[in-house]
């Protein structure tokens, strides 16, 4: 196992263009000032949208990109100028990039190989890591026979056969149908547990990452948002964009006013004649008058059964997915979602009186989306 410790990691493309006396801008980086710290053992997820830098940060790991400023280290070795084969790195594609006239046998293999392994030391190591990941039967078989989920098997185990200090896993899940997928993230969370390696995941499926990660990274524009547990960032975003980028359905996110009635504050909404009160822990950060982001999960918006003032507004939108009923509202030009486990069922136009969980709402500045705390 291996400690990754990465210190104010930049990476930035050349285009080609030479310009003298150009000033390179902060928004030329692919990623900016990332720095975090992965622990021995520890499954950390990197998750973010398509070309937040999270792929690039693996292949600087990795050493396959070159890192434009900042110092990454295996444990205590400083790891910038050495070459990939001696960084003790497995990496799994997200693309197989087996070898299609080997075996599976001879693909695991062959890295052993190269680095003058013996074929008993070899063997020993297939015999190990094989029936971790259900492979032990495929040996004999080539690429061009198996299965999607045989094959991103296969990666995996050629990445963890050598048995490295860190294992890089870059969206390896992607190609696969939904029950593989299940399936596969099982597979990788029990192998995890049993070798006991350094594992770094990347992805963009929110669900892959919450389900393996002992720690999530979220980055956006190249850049680290948070990093914590999978609770810790679902349940306490530090801005609006982790908020609604974290949850499935997503976090509701409403332009508000604040609004003072005698002694109590109000969300109101434009558009909309719907008023929520303000829950007593923002008293001390709100004034009437205050535009906010106000937060708040669809699990955490509930239909009273009894009259609530202020709060009727007809559904706009039923969705029964079995063991999920999903139910939207619309606040101005804005859709409200919340879902149920429930038994109900709601027409569209029905007019129904919305409850908040005060205590599980968000405020954020809509100016800079950070959190605005109570």
């Amino acid at each position: 196992m291996a400690q990754l410790v990465l210190k104010n990691i930049y990476k930035r493309y050349d285009n080609g263009e030479k310009k003298w006396f150009q000033k390179k801008k902060e928004n030329d980086f692919a990623v900016k000032n990332l720095s975090f710290t992965c622990e021995d053992g520890e499954f950390v997820g990197i998750l973010g949208p398509s070309g937040c830098g999270k792929s690039t940060t693996l292949r600087m790991i990795a050493g396959l990109e070159e890192i434009t400023s900042g110092d990454a280290y295996i444990g205590n070795v400083r790891i910038n100028d050495l070459m990939p084969k001696d960084r003790n790195i497995g990496l799994a594609f997200e693309d197989y990039a087996l070898y299609p006239p080997l075996t599976v046998y001879e693909n695991l293999a062959f890295n052993m190989r190269a680095k003058k392994k013996s074929d008993a030391e070899i063997k020993a190591a297939i015999d190990y890591v094989a029936p971790f990941l259900k492979i032990d039967d495929l040996l004999d078989m080539k690429p061009p026979a198996l299965s999607g989920g045989q094959k991103q098997r296969v990666n995996i185990a050629r990445a963890i056969v050598r048995r490295p200090g860190l294992l890089l896993l870059d969206e390896p899940l992607s190609h696969l149908d939904g029950k593989m997928r299940q399936s596969l993230r099982q597979e990788i969370k029990r192998m995890h547990h049993e070798i006991k390696c350094t594992t770094i995941i990347v992805t963009h499926d929110q669900m892959e990452a919450m389900s393996l990660a002992d720690r999530i990274i979220i980055m956006k524009d190249g850049e680290l948002q948070q990093m914590g547990t999978p609770l810790e960032v679902y349940d306490d975003p530090v801005n609006e964009f982790v908020a609604g980028f974290i949850g499935e359905p997503p976090m509701n996110l409403l332009a508000s006013t604040i609004r003072k009635n005698a002694d109590k504050f109000f969300f109101t909404f434009e558009g909309s004649e719907l008023q929520v009160a303000v829950p007593v822990k923002y008293n001390t950060v709100v004034k009437d008058g205050m535009k906010v982001t106000l937060g708040v999960r669809p699990v955490d918006v509930m239909i009273s059964k009894t009259k609530v003032e202020g709060t009727e507004i007809p559904v706009a939108l039923y969705e029964n997915l079995g063991d999920e009923k999903r139910i939207g509202v619309r606040v101005g030009d804005m859709l409200l979602s919340m879902t149920t486990s429930e038994d109900v069922y709601y027409e569209k136009g029905q007019m129904v009186q919305l409850v908040f969980h005060g205590e599980r709402t968000h405020l954020f500045d809509p100016a800079t989306g950070e959190r605005i705390r109570g």
